[in-house]
């Protein structure tokens, strides 16, 4: 089910289908480092864990990470969307792509389109974000997008702090 979009790209509800591409996501270099190691290794391990954090939360919250797709061809390039992680006070935004997809816009179009999707559909007063205090080009999409940091925090469930942004919507 198509859910935003914008002159690129289309954001939708993963499917089961997808999951040979989540398999490979969240086995990218730059999800190891950036995100975490879920422990993914096959596509039936990729089912499940789509369950737990795309299709619940579709049903639960009505809301979710989405697969991002390009127009032009449907190709699959990563994931945006907005989520409710139970060690924050409030919804978030997250994103990835596959690597051979970064540094051309993608994820900051998809990333616009979730910011104003959460102030003018889901009328939320702010929207957070999380990113590894390292990773610099994440912080830097943030930045663009008109989130300010407020420093670092350990959260429950994470191996080091992770550096805590916020937008006023």
């Amino acid at each position: 089910m198509e859910i935003l979009r914008t002159e690129r790209l289309r954001l939708r509800e993963f499917t089961p289908a997808d999951a040979d591409f989540v398999l490979g996501l969240l086995n990218e270099p730059g999800w190891l480092e950036n995100i975490n190691d879920p422990g993914v290794r096959s596509p039936q391990e990729a089912l499940t864990w789509m369950e737990g954090r795309f299709f619940a939360p579709y049903r639960a919250q009505g809301h979710g990470f989405w697969a991002v797709e390009r127009l032009e061809d449907g190709l699959l390039l990563g994931l945006c969307g907005l989520f409710r992680r139970p060690v924050l006070d409030g919804p978030d935004l997250g994103y990835a792509l596959r690597r051979v997809h970064e540094g051309q816009g993608y994820a900051l179009e998809a990333a616009q389109a979730c910011v104003q999707h959460a102030r003018t559909a889901l009328r939320w007063p702010e929207l957070l974000a999380i990113t590894k205090p390292g990773n610099v080009r994440s912080q830097g999409l943030l930045t663009k997008l008109g989130f300010v940091a407020e420093g670092e925090r350990q959260l429950e469930g994470y191996d080091g702090p992770s550096s805590f942004w916020r937008m006023v919507l």
